[in-house]
């Protein structure tokens, strides 16, 4: 059976995850994960992608994408980034072969309602694995950097997440408190069952404007349920 292609929109998110070959590690010491987004900030500019959120877990990465009108630069950076880090790999470990799972999986996501979720999602990946207790104990998520620590200085912040507060301070202590509040179980569903299966981040009404889009039916199961915003100041 041929495989469905990936709907990639101009000027929307896309939640993008990518697995080693085998469920293999990817990311064992600390320069494999600087190498990886070293790469990253690099290509971003290359590509003009806008990196929104990012997780790199053991074996396998979160990554939250913004293409420009030039759609094509999503798939590119995506290619460049696996086809550098397997390289380093290879040359690290004096072997050849693949490195990443041979297709990556994306969801394009509906800002207005599940940006903000799907960086949550993202953010708390280490912390549902057990890894650390909170997020700001993991070094190699975007959460650090959008509290001002390493990596801020290219980290991306959407408008939605800038409409949080007035100023920084207060755009972070309003999303500390939309992490604590946890992710509700339908919207861990949604997020997690729409990038596993390549569908919408979204509800039927973005299924709708994104048909429009690309002239074609979109398959959706569930909207699940929509998140509220994150508290202000």
């Amino acid at each position: 059976m041929p495989r469905v292609g990936r709907v990639v929109l101009p000027d929307y998110p896309h939640h993008i995850v990518q697995r080693g070959h085998n469920r293999q590690v990817v990311f064992a010491q600390e320069s494999d994960f600087e190498v990886y987004l070293s790469n990253l900030r690099e290509l971003k500019g290359e590509c003009g992608i806008q990196v929104y959120a990012y997780c790199l877990m053991t074996n396998h990465d979160h990554l939250l994408l913004q293409p420009g009108e030039a759609i094509a630069e999503l798939g590119r950076l995506m290619k460049a980034l696996s086809a550098r880090m397997t390289r380093y790999f290879n040359r690290l470990e004096r072997r050849s072969g693949t490195l990443w799972e041979s297709r990556y999986k994306s969801s394009p996501v509906q800002a207005d309602q599940y940006l903000l979720a799907c960086c949550r999602y993202i953010e708390l990946n280490p912390v549902r694995a057990r890894m650390v207790d909170q997020p700001g104990g993991y070094r190699w998520s975007s959460y650090a950097a959008r509290m001002g620590g390493e990596g801020s200085e290219w980290l991306d912040f959407a408008p939605l997440y800038l409409g949080i507060g007035d100023d920084e301070e207060c755009r972070r202590k309003g999303y500390r408190e939309f992490l604590r509040e946890g992710i509700p179980s339908g919207e861990w569903t949604l997020i997690r069952e729409a990038v596993k299966r390549g569908q919408l981040t979204g509800n039927s009404r973005f299924a709708e404007q994104v048909e429009q889009i690309v002239g074609r039916r979109i398959e959706t199961r569930g909207p699940g349920r929509p998140v509220k915003d994150a508290r202000e100041c």
